[in-house]
């Protein structure tokens, strides 16, 4: 070093060295010649300003919370390894998701739950071995990459050691939290050499992890890159759907057992697609709901569904299911704009919720309600009983309906326990000053049966399968526009 520095000397070039001395600080030293012969020779103390670089380059590669390795640098860290890979040796790619971390979040709030992802970042470290690299890829997601001879069970033995290590109780400074994880994998060189490919396949496993329940581990299967290409071309013909006109309204009639009148409707959605056929709504729905384009389509059901009713008799109600994701700060605006539109008495609309809803945010959404109610607007509770607290909610709001859910109507047949649930909840409803909806009847028997327990109304498909709106006119009674031609 220093032979060097004389030779730059001699030649008249300027040079530059860093040193760090014994006690930790850092010296920069300098050399400049100058025009007239002389030179400068600056030695500077660079200590806090290469620390200050150090801290930036690992903020730009580490995640601020957990101090894990953030998305950039497990890419990086993932290329370096699948270039080192030794012979024999398989590299596995562990993408993570946490189970219930959105309700540790929204119930126990934000600063708790970002104990919880420090709290889930150490208990992660410690299923993991020196050798391999355990990131943050943000939110509630997390990887490990890992190198090893014996794939894919060294991949499986850790995911299940995660999933088991991470499904113990949190304590959250107080608070206790149990939530779970969630686990895809996918492993070079089988399912590729390509870092991005290998995330984005691992990414895959994952969902097949989540729709099996979750608190599993799932390796990428080439069924499944189909099946994610079907779903986004779905998505991308979704999302089209609307401006082309493309839903349309099904109607279920619900049977006022006192009178043997139709006392209202239920609408249903209906995609038809010009390639696919009738769409079923268990197909699209919950993409609507994860994709959030539940919102303007529920708004789209909502303006149809009053126009429609409009047609009908006055005593006849319109029922409308809402999904938890349209509770928004523009669900009572929506609302007043489909009446205003529409011209409907607010009497007339049915506003059907399931617990759900309510279990997402219970104040606000309560005052939400608060507000339809004030407007004259019915509400009722779909898919009574399903849940594990709607007789807490039946006391913190006023119901004016509860629907028992059909599970219950096609077990009266075989299950005693099914009748005595019925007539309970019959009973609770009169007592309440609530009317109940028997969902799903189809025979005659139960029918009769309903009809002994007290029920309001019935609706399925013994009453009439759910019908376009040119159909309901034989339902309503009244002359068909094909009648009048004849006539």
């Amino acid at each position: 070093m220093i032979v060097e520095r004389l030779a730059a000397i001699r030649a008249g070039k300027p040079w530059l060295e860093i040193n760090e001395l014994g006690d930790g600080r850092i010296i920069a030293m300098s050399y400049h010649p100058l025009s007239n012969g002389g030179s400068v020779a600056i030695h500077e103390d660079v200590t806090e300003r290469r620390k200050s670089e150090q801290r930036i380059a690992h903020m730009a590669h580490h995640d601020a919370l957990t101090d894990l390795p953030n998305r950039v640098q497990f890419r990086e860290q993932m290329i370096e390894a699948l270039g080192g890979l030794a012979d024999g040796e398989k590299l596995a790619v562990l993408y993570i998701d946490l189970d219930h971390f959105k309700e540790v979040n929204d119930t126990l709030g934000h600063p708790i739950g970002d104990v919880l992802l420090r709290q889930v970042s150490q208990r992660l470290r410690e299923c993991v071995r020196p050798t391999d690299v355990v990131a943050r890829l943000g939110g509630d997601e997390f990887a490990v990459i890992q190198a090893a001879a014996n794939q894919p069970e060294s991949a499986t033995a850790m995911a299940n050691r995660i999933i088991e290590e991470l499904a113990l109780p949190f304590d959250l400074d107080g608070h206790h939290a149990v939530i779970g994880a969630s686990i895809g994998i996918s492993v070079s060189p089988d399912d590729g050499d390509d870092a991005d490919e290998l995330l984005k396949k691992a990414d895959m496993a994952l969902y097949r992890s989540k729709e099996d329940g979750r608190g599993v581990c799932s390796f990428f299967e080439a069924e499944m890159d189909e099946r994610m290409q079907r779903r986004r071309a779905l998505e991308l013909d979704l999302r089209a759907a609307l401006a082309l006109n493309q839903f349309e309204l099904h109607y279920q009639p619900l049977l006022n057992l006192e009178n043997n009148e139709i006392s209202g409707f239920e609408a249903l959605v209906r995609w038809r697609h010009p390639e696919r056929g009738m769409v079923q709504p268990n197909d699209f729905i919950p993409m609507a709901e994860e994709t959030g384009l539940i919102v303007p389509i529920g708004n789209w059901v909502l303006k149809q569904a009053c126009s429609d009713a409009m047609k009908w008799p006055h005593h006849v109600k319109i029922a409308v299911n809402l999904s938890p994701v349209q509770f928004n700060k523009t669900l009572v605006l929506d609302v007043i704009s489909a009446l205003a539109r529409s011209g409907l008495a607010p009497n007339r609309l049915e506003l059907e919720i399931t617990e759900s809803v309510l279990i997402q945010d219970t104040d606000s959404t309560i005052a939400t309600l608060t507000q339809l109610r004030d407007l004259g607007v019915r509400i009722a509770m779909d898919d009574f009983g399903t849940g594990y607290s709607s007789l807490g909610y039946l006391r913190k709001f006023p119901f004016d309906k509860i629907k028992i859910d059909r599970s219950f109507i096609n077990g009266m047949d075989e299950k005693a326990d099914s009748i005595a649930i019925v007539r309970a909840v019959a009973g609770l409803g009169a007592t309440l000053g609530m009317s109940t909806t028997a969902e799903g009847v189809e025979t005659v028997e139960q029918l009769a049966q309903l009809r002994l327990e007290g029920c309001t109304e019935v609706q399925g498909f013994l009453i009439s399968k759910p019908r376009p709106a040119s159909e309901l006119a034989e339902l309503l009674g009244q002359p068909s526009k094909a009648g009048q031609a004849a006539a």
